[in-house]
Parts: C-alpha cells; sequence; structure tokens
C-alpha cells in the first residue's frame, strides 16, 4: 500500500494552517478580508496557470459545457472558506479554527460518503464511523477548552 497519498493530503491539511496566517497578514496590511481573499486567488490563479502552461494541460473542444451547472460553484465555497477563516483565524486561534472546521467538513463527509453525491463513492455511515466522528468532535471540544 502506497501511503503518499496520505502524506500529501496531512501535508495539504497543514498547509492549510500556515495560509490562514498568510490571508490573515495581508487582511490586516490591506485592511479587507474581501481583497485579502482576492489577492490569494489571483496568486493561486497564477501559480495554477504557470504549473497548466508547463504541463501541457488543454481543455477539450465542449468540456466546460459539458460540467454540471451546480459544479461551477464549488469555487464559490473556496471563496467563502478563504474570506472566513482570514477573518476568524486571529480570533479563534489556529487550533480551534481548524478544528472547528474539521469538524463541519467530517459531518459534511459522512453525509456525502453515505449517499454517494456529488462524485464520492457511496460508503455507507457505520457504527465505526459514528464513533470516529464521535471522537473528532469530542477532540475539538476539549481543543476548544482553555
Amino acid at each position: 500500500m502506497s501511503y503518499w497519498p496520505h502524506l500529501l493530503a496531512a501535508l495539504v491539511g497543514a498547509g492549510l494552517t500556515v495560509q490562514v496566517g498568510m490571508n490573515s497578514t495581508v487582511r490586516h496590511v490591506i485592511g479587507s478580508p474581501v481583497l485579502a481573499t482576492i489577492v490569494n486567488f489571483v496568486v493561486g490563479l497564477a501559480a495554477l496557470a504557470a504549473v497548466a502552461l508547463a504541463s501541457g494541460a488543454r481543455m477539450t473542444p465542449g468540456s466546460a459545457s459539458a460540467v454540471p451547472a451546480w459544479a461551477w460553484f464549488g469555487g464559490l465555497l473556496g471563496a467563502a472558506y478563504v474570506a472566513a477563516t482570514t477573518v476568524l483565524g486571529p480570533r479563534l486561534g489556529a487550533a480551534a479554527l481548524l478544528a472547528l472546521t474539521l469538524a463541519g467538513q467530517m459531518a459534511a463527509a459522512l453525509v456525502v460518503d453515505h449517499y454517494g453525491v456529488i462524485g464520492f463513492p457511496e460508503q455507507p455511515v457505520t457504527p465505526l464511523r459514528l464513533l470516529g466522528a464521535a471522537l473528532l468532535v469530542a477532540g475539538v471540544l476539549l481543543i476548544l477548552k482553555r
């Protein structure tokens, strides 16, 4: 079994904490969470465009029109996440912010997996999965205690 996907997921997760601090710094300096979020996405877009160009990635004709309308709104969720964490990070602290966002992600993941929607394979909620989610929520509550 290859553990690279697991390691990459953990590294990307760690990067989210660092990203919140960076975005909060941009917000503090320029004075606007919305503008800080725009800066985040412009820099990200430029980096992704460079990677796409370097890798030779190309869209096939008609592929954009084949994307379901609801799928285009993923960018709105990303923008809401970045804007919210930019504002909430300094108020809640890194551990509390990420614990709460992780708890929300876990709750949504259980529902999405159970019903196998929006491109995820169906994985029914089991007692063990519920126990794991409950332990995660217990961990969130412990992190929130000062």
